[in-house]
């Protein structure tokens, strides 16, 4: 690692209580001047906590919650959060313990957000779609000490559970969350009688006057996010205090977010903490719309309802929105904000949308940037482009947005940056102070992301040159046939602009001529129809002839529950079919 590198340092043996050091820092004294005191008086930890307090004392009586009949509002929420915090805090949570969750976009799940660091806890969220031996392998390396489960959920913890105390001595407690406007009975396995415990009865013996355990130190962590799923190896992301609020911060200047926002809940609130939106609605003093299934039809209902202002959402969100039936739409009325990331859009998604009267705003990030990171910043001179010329700059991603210090585009080996002609491809880099903290229980992989100085992503890009990034394919993802670098995410935009097609991912087919030719796996609209050699024929007339898919295939694509394709198991599908032809031919 080079000598000027900044980053934060873990003794091998790391856990969440090992103080985290910054290396290579200059004392206090080397960065003071005389006269300077730190004190109470101007300076204290950074900490999205802090949001709920002041939403609680401006907009108190303003709806903080809406799930189907339950309403909060914010002092309500502060009330609740601060009671669920001191009960976690008498069943034994102690500082930076893991708190689990497992639980859709409902108040239970928002509240955990702020009532665990309240308590001087870490936050660990955990993605739906995992089964019973993923989130036992989770619960084991987080070393949770408690898991808040949705009844919906439950079978899944149970199975869990059931693993572990093959193995392990320690198991966490169960609390069960019910449905939110359900008072009597019990789904799934609940069993009065045992150790698991209640969500409502737990919050119902905490009590108001107990003292928030604010973090001593802005860099303490807050919460533990795993990759979302798409690599065989799911890593724990350590987000800080600091990380967080300043993330938060820059979220709502992303998504052009005035007081009192109404946001509906799209994203998985498990997925980025909500990309930081879980603390960016409270320091809005904004409505959370909860819903606990993401569908066409609940989106349209609700954004006429509640007048919703802002949603967020992957763009296989925004795809089921512009190929909803006729009998789910409704007229928005008002404009409508969306945060899109975590794939490109679709040049023809984005213009469909903006036809609805959605207002999209494309950033890109990772898990390892708290969300968002990068946000592509509209100009106004691009107002007078052609439409279509529109969209292809709306898809670019852009450049870093005002809390993270730089994105760059360079050669992974020798560090050099990257020409501005839109054409040379290099790793896209970032740092800055809404980077993560580090893997959890795994130094190697930290000195890995951060060497160099910059994180490193593994996403394959391009600088334009007005500035703005463009992504091309993740490292992995990128297809090479015949000396050739295609661009996986080029061809899928194709695919999307074809009228039959509703979904489309591209992976590597091997082949014994060219080394591996495009595969596409297609999922067509309902009701339509559409050949392989017509899907081909219209790549090759729409992109160069040695970009063109060889072969299609029609099916539902596997995904993780954040809308990310799983294309590891597209490759192994195209791998498992071998080589289309041995036969030589010209691209």
């Amino acid at each position: 690692m080079e000598k000027e590198t900044q980053h934060i340092g873990f003794a091998s043996s790391f856990h969440l209580n090992t103080p985290i050091i910054s290396l290579n820092l200059p004392p206090p004294s080397a960065i003071s001047m005389d006269g300077m005191h730190r004190c109470s008086a101007n300076y204290s930890p950074l900490t999205p906590i802090t949001f709920l307090e002041r939403s609680a004392a401006v907009y108190g009586e303003r709806l903080s919650l809406v799930h189907g009949t339950v309403r909060y509002t914010w002092t309500e929420t502060l009330q609740r959060c601060t009671r669920l915090a001191s009960a976690l805090v008498d069943v034994g949570i102690s500082l930076r313990d893991v708190v689990a969750a497992l639980a859709p976009n409902i108040p239970a799940m928002y509240e955990l957000h702020f009532a665990v660091p309240m308590a001087g806890a870490v936050l660990c969220t955990l993605n739906m779609r995992h089964d019973a031996a993923m989130i036992c392998t989770l619960l084991r390396h987080s070393e949770a000490k408690i898991i808040f489960v949705d009844y919906q959920f439950l079978h899944i913890v149970k199975g869990a559970i059931e693993i572990m105390s093959k193995t392990t001595e320690e198991l966490p407690r169960v609390v069960i969350i019910k449905e939110s406007d359900q008072q009597s009975s019990y789904t799934n396995g609940f069993d009065s009688s045992s150790d698991d415990l209640e969500f409502e009865r737990l919050l119902g013996t905490g009590k108001l006057d107990f003292e928030i355990r604010r973090p001593e130190d802005e860099d303490d962590p807050i919460s533990l996010n795993y990759t979302s799923g798409t690599t065989s190896r799911p890593k724990g992301v350590i987000y800080s205090h600091r990380g967080a609020y300043l993330n938060t911060l820059s979220t709502i200047l992303i998504n052009n977010m005035c007081s009192t926002p109404v946001y509906l809940w799209t994203v998985p609130m498990f997925h980025c903490n909500g990309w930081c939106l879980t603390w960016g609605v409270a320091a809005q003093g904004g409505t959370n719309i909860c819903q606990r299934n993401v569908t066409a039809r609940d989106i349209f209902a609700n954004i006429s309802e509640h007048k919703v202002t802002h949603m967020g959402g992957a763009p296989t969100v925004l795809n089921m929105i512009i190929n909803a039936p006729i009998t789910e739409q409704k007229l928005l009325p008002g404009t409508v904000t969306v945060m899109t990331g975590g794939a490109p859009p679709a040049s023809h998604v984005l213009h469909k949308m903006k036809e609805f009267g959605f207002l999209i705003v494309h950033s890109y990030g990772l898990t390892e940037t708290h969300g968002p990171a990068t946000v592509c910043s509209w100009k106004p001179e691009w107002d007078s482009l052609p439409e279509d010329k529109q969209a292809k700059l709306k898809s670019r991603q852009g450049l870093q947005h005002v809390g993270l210090q730089g994105v760059d585009i360079k050669d992974p080996i020798t560090m050099e940056s990257a020409p501005a002609d839109g054409k040379t491809i290099g790793e896209v880099m970032l740092r800055g102070n809404t980077v993560m903290s580090g893997y959890f229980k795994d130094l190697k992989a930290t000195e890995e992301a951060f060497s160099g100085g910059w994180f490193r992503t593994g996403d394959l890009g391009v600088r334009h040159p007005d500035g703005y990034i463009e992504l091309k394919d993740r490292s992995k993802d990128i297809i090479i046939s015949g000396g050739e670098n295609i661009s996986s995410i080029e061809v899928e935009s194709a695919l999307f602009s074809h009228p039959s097609v509703l979904e489309a991912a591209i992976v590597g087919r091997p082949d014994d001529h060219w080394g591996e030719t495009p595969c596409a796996f297609v999922k067509l609209k309902d009701g339509r129809s559409a050949s392989e050699e017509e899907i081909i024929k219209f790549c090759r007339d729409n992109l160069p002839h040695y970009m063109a898919p060889r072969s299609v295939v029609f099916r539902d694509l596997p995904k993780t529950s954040t809308g990310k394709v799983q294309k590891f198991t597209l490759k192994e599908e195209a791998k498992a079919m071998g080589s289309l032809t041995t036969k030589r031919s010209t691209k």
